[in-house]
């Protein structure tokens, strides 16, 4: 009997992977594409340019600073593969003004075309504890962080539902995963952004256009260097209980995704782990994937109580020895 169950298991899983390619989406293809990255000047959104004109795509910076802008720019030109390839940079801040990006987007679509994929790179990070935060802070966040990602993708969609195909990224992090010790300003902004790539998903799939939320975790680019100058000690000690990659390497994951259609992006153990923990009624992309979800769920769960647990223990340790330091200071 338990060998007839267990014929049965393996024969479902193998169905599954038959026709889990029957259901997945038509990959995009990037030679000739327009590509639109926002934030794309430095970091992770520069390198996400450079994979996609690798590959032959046309790329259309758009960032704040136009010498940063005309640096990557030239960067981003080294790597062609033809004569064609055209990367336009334009300056703006997407999270202030609809109208402007709007008037953005026009202007690189007469100039490259329709908008193929359009990747919401445009982000900061600010840290501390939730009581020593201005509310300022709390409001440029949610400004720039999703506001950003929202004026942008409302800019492209239009198009993109009337031609029947297009990509759309938005770059969450981690922390948009699971809330962190001075992180409660920053967190709900990238949490944010998952919300609304499933509402968005769901309206934008019978028109072939698919989401992407990447991921990243730590990511060696100068915004995690000017975030580290202002980390409490508990943040900046939660944080190194995981590797930094490299924008090169998370760059290239997110581009395989959203050229696969995939909803999620993930790099690493780590963030394989927290996708399926948190994937919840998120959107599969193929069966074996929901499969995959549904068998790993409880391990992962036992696995994610450790690191909890673990990272009480480092808040607690820092209490603690800030109380000691504290009493030294007072009898000194």
């Amino acid at each position: 009997m338990l060998l007839l169950v267990a014929t049965c298991v393996v024969a479902f899983v193998l169905l599954l992977y038959m026709l889990s390619p029957l259901i997945s989406p038509k990959p995009l293809a990037l030679p000739g594409a327009h590509v639109v990255v926002t934030g794309g000047s430095s970091g992770i959104g520069k390198c996400i340019a450079i994979e996609c004109y690798k590959q032959g795509a046309f790329i259309t910076l758009v960032a704040r600073n136009e010498d940063r802008l005309l640096q990557a720019k030239k960067e981003i030109e080294k790597h062609s593969i033809n004569d064609k390839q055209v990367v336009l940079c334009i300056s703006v801040d997407v999270s202030q003004d609809y109208s402007q990006v709007e008037n953005v987007i026009k202007q690189a679509q007469e100039k490259l075309g329709p908008v193929d994929m359009l990747v919401n790179c445009a982000g900061m990070s600010l840290s501390g504890k939730f009581e020593d935060l201005e509310v300022g802070t709390f409001e440029k966040l949610m400004s720039v962080n999703y506001l950003g990602s929202v004026y942008a993708s409302r800019a492209v969609i239009t198009t993109m539902k009337e031609r029947r195909v297009g990509r759309i990224v938005f770059l969450s992090s981690q922390a948009g995963q699971v809330g962190l010790f001075g992180f409660t300003a920053y967190s709900p902004s990238k949490f944010a952004i998952r919300g609304l790539a499933e509402a968005l998903q769901m309206e934008v799939k019978p028109y072939n256009v698919y989401v992407t939320v990447a991921y990243p975790p730590d990511t060696d680019t100068p915004g995690f260097a000017e975030e580290n100058k202002t980390k409490p000690l508990e943040t900046r000690l939660i944080s190194e209980t995981t590797s930094i990659c490299s924008p090169e390497q998370v760059a290239k994951q997110i581009v395989k995704d959203a050229i696969q259609g995939n909803f999620n992006s993930s790099v690493g153990s780590d963030g394989y782990m927290l996708s399926s923990l948190t994937c919840g009624m998120a959107p599969v992309t193929s069966i074996t994937e929901g499969l995959q979800q549904v068998v790993t769920m409880g391990l992962f769960r036992m696995l994610s109580l450790f690191y909890l647990g673990s990272f009480d223990n480092i808040i607690r340790r820092c209490m603690v020895e800030r109380a000691k330091y504290e009493t030294a200071d007072k009898t000194a």
